[in-house]
């Protein structure tokens, strides 16, 4: 019984080492790929992304703010003035209502299109 205990405890404990071994490895090979890779070659095509993705959310002509970063910029205008921040609030959530039920009627035509033809097969 004590040799098969033994014995179960050396397993256990080489399967261990191995796995510390494994992790080591792995934390050696991430580290030299994070530092030879050049880092500073991306930051342009980051800066062309970030360009696009601005542009694609401002595309349409809308006062309300869209980013977290204008969300924010607008809470701080309006700190000390509540009146005012909630006529902000009224007047840009009527403007994405508006917005939203110019979108919802092509939208819903075309689920209902689309629901007409898988019906039909």
């Amino acid at each position: 019984m004590i040799k098969l205990i033994s014995k179960a405890f050396s397993q256990i404990s080489s399967l261990l080492n191995g796995l510390q071994a494994k992790r080591f490895l792995a934390v050696v090979l991430v580290g030299f790929i994070v530092l030879t890779t050049n880092v500073n070659a991306d930051r342009g095509n980051t800066k062309a992304v970030t360009k696009e993705l601005d542009r694609v959310v401002h595309q349409d002509n809308a006062d309300r703010p869209k980013t977290t970063g204008e969300w924010n910029r607008e809470a701080r205008q309006t700190e000390d003035a509540p009146g005012k921040r909630v006529q902000r609030i009224a007047k840009e959530s009527a403007e994405a209502v508006k917005q939203f039920g110019g979108v919802y009627p092509d939208t819903a035509k075309r689920s209902a299109n689309s629901v007409d033809e898988n019906v039909n097969r």
